[in-house]
């Protein structure tokens, strides 16, 4: 059986979610019927088409009346600004990919369930663990998930890329504390030119200028999925004038003594291994560019792993914060689903540990 999806807020995510299942190994069980964007249908269909990060859509994309076609299957396009204001039932669909990002507390999100969607997967953190049923970063705590959940959160991009990391380091030699550095490409919430942006007066100034510090929740999502760091853990994040693929310095003292080469062992046979296709390892003399459209959640770079003395470390990871992101997405669901009531009567296939 197919499942019916829908797309909520149609920006980098939104359209990123919608390629990373067109080549998806299990796009043939997925169909995205519905897409809620403000933006006009025009706009809708020359940026599916065309994209300056990703390069051409993978198939055909075209306009017909008031809908898109994607390879001549259609998907029905609204333009609302709530909630309540598409009928979402009358799409009879599955469930609600939600990328507008609007939407972070329960009550919020409840909306979208009362208006017809049976089930929510989120692009964004809950603003708190209680506004979701449950916030998953594949790999890590994803077989928690038992299939009755409503409203589940795929966490962020750094969250992604940092916790399977962390929680690697903490089982082998113990982390006593960690600091966190985020060093991420602009975002559509800075203008290219000094506006009013923004009530964060940092974000008010240009994109392409500047390297811009801004805030950053990634310390309470890590300890949201790592709760044996609660208080251990802090972090910063500042904004580069690159347009896609980020990095965060990890920095931290461990509790068991370690040399670079033990640790980058542990780093490499983690990325062979049972986090493969989530974490990769390199030491080649890498640029951001390189990763651009790398679906790993993470990407070790072990030529950047320093030691001082035998506790203090710092690990560099670079990371595709859309599409790393948007695959894990795709695994997400797809795990998800196979966890439904009916699932198993329509013969879904073994679940995977990552489909990248």
């Amino acid at each position: 059986m197919t499942l019916r999806l829908a797309i909520n807020g149609y920006g980098r995510i939104g359209r990123c979610f919608l390629r990373a299942l067109h080549e998806s190994p299990h796009r043939a069980r997925y169909r995205v019927v519905a897409i809620n964007e403000p933006a006009d249908l025009a706009s809708i269909e020359y940026l599916t088409r065309f994209d300056s990060t990703h390069g051409r859509f993978p198939g055909t994309v075209e306009a017909d009346g008031d809908c898109l076609r994607i390879d001549g299957e259609r998907i029905a396009i609204s333009h609302a600004g709530e909630p309540e204001a598409v009928d979402w039932a009358a799409l009879d669909i599955d469930l609600l990919v939600e990328c507008s990002g609007r939407y972070t507390r329960r009550a919020e999100l409840q909306r979208f369930i009362d208006a017809g969607c049976p089930r929510v997967l989120l692009s964004n953190p809950g603003a708190t663990a209680e506004d979701v049923d449950a916030t998953v970063v594949f790999g890590i705590n994803h077989a928690s998930l038992d299939g009755h959940e409503r409203l589940v959160s795929n966490a962020s991009c750094t969250t992604n890329a940092v916790v399977p990391v962390l929680a690697l380091l903490d089982r082998q030699f113990g982390v006593d504390h960690a600091l966190l550095t985020t060093l991420h490409s602009v975002m559509n919430d800075q203008p290219l030119i000094d506006g009013y942006h923004h009530t964060d007066l940092r974000r008010t100034r240009s994109a392409m200028q500047s390297i811009i510090p801004v805030s950053t929740g990634l310390a309470r999502g890590v300890e949201r999925l790592l709760p044996q760091l609660a208080g251990r853990v802090q972090a910063k994040a500042i904004r580069v004038p690159t347009l896609n693929v980020s990095a965060i310095e990890l920095s931290l003292t461990l509790r068991h003594p370690v040399t670079r080469a033990a640790l980058n062992a542990s780093l490499a046979e983690a990325a062979r291994g049972g986090q493969r296709g989530l974490l990769a390892y390199t030491e080649h003399e890498h640029a951001s560019v390189d990763f651009n459209h790398d679906p790993h959640s993470a990407v070790i770079d072990g030529g950047q792993t320093l030691l001082s003395g035998d506790a203090l470390a710092s690990v560099l990871l670079w990371f595709d914060n859309e599409w790393g992101f948007a695959s894990r997405m795709v695994d997400v669901l797809h795990h998800w689903r196979q966890r439904w009531p009916d699932a198993a009567a329509q013969s879904l296939d073994p679940v995977q540990e990552s489909q990248t």
